[in-house]
């Protein structure tokens, strides 16, 4: 089983736009960080983890030729806005894309994508949305997957961990009983913003913090935002078992 990070940029990606700090200025590939998405594959099966405005890129970077199901972690523009770029998917498997999500998250699917759901107009995509909540299990083509409550600031969203490996964005807290469906995975990935204080996203001293109780044998940080530094000296900052990830990075479990 492999996860392909995609993108762990925030939502405004890396570089932003206008800006002229050392980040956003640097030649490093490692902090050119496309809107945080990535992909789970076993096998023949590709599941995609949010659908946000950088998909298309995304897809042809990885070389990704067919879905199987989209999980969405919540309905904010960065983790959802892509959905129209799946029409080449719908188009060579010849049904509509099995989308997974909240019921609060796919009722806004449904307004902003409204065109979709209208009239089968030829050359729209075409989605089909399956409700979860923080408790269910999944079973798609033999893989399971636990989806995991966390809170985005004061908004429930999922996480999902697929055997050994937790998969988690845009936490900012997690209950104790969501907690315990995390522990015991072997690999992490955890969303650190910055070093300064966020209402609605961890910390990266709140991420190491978090790290610590699930004690995963390594961690790697996503959603991170030009403030916390380049990535060539983010190791300095870090324990042996944690690194920052990075687009394409590609983890083996």
């Amino acid at each position: 089983m492999k996860l392909t990070i995609l993108g762990t940029g925030t939502s405004q990606g890396v570089p932003v736009i206008g800006c002229e700090c050392r980040v956003c200025t640097s030649a490093n590939p490692h902090d050119q960080r496309l809107r945080t998405a990535a992909l789970l594959t076993h096998g023949d099966t590709n599941i995609l983890i949010d659908a946000g405005p950088d998909l298309r890129q995304q897809m042809l970077r990885a070389r990704v030729r067919h879905l199987d199901a989209i999980l969405l972690t919540h309905e904010h523009n960065d983790h959802v806005i892509g959905l129209d770029d799946i029409r080449p998917f719908n188009f060579r498997s010849g049904h509509p894309m099995s989308v997974y999500a909240q019921e609060r998250v796919a009722a806004d699917v449904r307004y902003r994508f409204a065109y979709i759901f209208g009239d089968p107009i030829p050359g729209l995509p075409r989605i089909e949305l399956y409700p979860i909540d923080a408790e269910t299990c999944l079973h798609i083509h033999g893989l399971d997957i636990q989806a995991i409550g966390i809170w985005h600031g004061r908004l429930p969203i999922l996480g999902f961990r697929f055997g050994d490996l937790t998969y988690l964005t845009d936490v900012k807290t997690i209950s104790p009983d969501q907690l315990a469906k995390v522990r015991g995975t072997r690999y992490l990935v955890l969303n650190a913003l910055r070093t300064q204080q966020h209402p609605t996203h961890l910390t990266l001293g709140e991420a190491l913090e978090l790290i610590e109780k699930i004690a995963p044998e390594h961690a790697w940080l996503t959603h991170i935002s030009h403030e916390l530094g380049l990535a060539a000296e983010m190791p300095l900052l870090l324990p042996p078992n944690v690194s920052p990830a990075y687009d394409g990075l590609e983890i083996e479990f």
